[in-house]
């Protein structure tokens, strides 16, 4: 079973004047990861789409969107894949991969239909592609890996890059994932925005009754959204994307937009939060 829903850009005026439920509506995705399912949302920012598999012992083929009106979903696209649950397998473009927990798999544009299998829990994102790129399995193992932040500031954490140019080749994907570190709350502090690039942010490995605070909005209009375990942030250019959890969390964040260049980013000190 295969269902889409569409996104359409929020300018940042409108943002202003959202309640809790019309932020939630726009920004956050929910019930994504459903057993025996495909479910997108297509955006319109940069049409990035944000999505999930979980073919739950059995099968799932992911071909035809209707949203995208071509033959095929990558036939201008590509696609990064996350595994977040039990052994999976993948197969495209006549290959196969069987992925652990927590590698990621690049499908390359015209890669055909996308076949999801196993116990795996697949998290999807997808951006338009210029040219073919050659699909690859980045294992957790294989992923550029940094440490950043202190206990001190309550944000010590490790980011691995997957999709990235110190790893490998995309036409404009760029994904990882990073974890903080026990006692660690904070993610991406200093918060930052990049008006070259959109942002995904998806949230994983939280127990049922935690949450994220995640915080978003320009810098002088600030919001929230309070997200639970396997949902994700749908974050415009002009929004910051920054939270604190409550216990241990990891987020898979996923750019799309003018360049790939990871540190393109305009930070914004706390001070000057509002």
């Amino acid at each position: 079973m295969l269902s889409v829903e569409t996104r359409h850009a929020i300018h940042p005026d409108h943002a202003k004047g959202m309640d809790t439920e019309t932020l939630r509506r726009h920004f956050l995705t929910e019930g994504m990861f459903a057993e025996g399912e495909i479910r997108l949302v297509y955006t319109h920012y940069d049409r990035f789409t944000v999505g999930a598999a979980v073919p739950a012992g059995g099968s799932l083929t992911l071909d035809k969107v209707e949203e995208t009106r071509t033959a095929t979903f990558l036939e201008r696209r590509e696609m990064g894949i996350v595994n977040i649950g039990g052994p999976g397998r993948v197969e495209a473009a006549g290959q196969g991969w069987d992925m652990g927990y927590g590698d990621v798999l690049y499908l390359g544009m015209g890669s055909g239909p996308v076949t999801f299998s196993g116990e795996g829990r697949f998290y999807i994102t997808s951006c338009p592609a210029h040219r073919a790129l050659p699909c690859r399995l980045v294992t957790v193992s294989e992923a550029k890996e940094m440490r950043t932040g202190a206990v001190e500031t309550s944000n010590k954490r490790t980011i691995r890059q997957f999709i990235h140019p110190l790893v490998m080749e995309s036409c404009q994907l760029v994904l990882g994932y990073t974890t903080l570190e026990d006692g660690s709350v904070w993610n991406t502090i200093p918060s930052h925005v990049h008006d070259r690039r959109m942002e995904a942010y998806l949230y994983h490995g939280m127990a049922p009754e935690s949450r994220v605070l995640h915080l978003m909005g320009e810098p002088t209009e600030t919001r929230h959204l309070f997200v639970a375990n396997e949902q994700a942030v749908i974050s415009p250019t002009w929004s910051i994307h920054s939270g604190a959890g409550i216990g241990g969390y990891t987020f898979i964040w996923a750019m799309a937009g003018d360049n790939i260049d990871y540190t393109d980013m305009d930070f914004i000190q706390p001070a000057d939060l509002r």
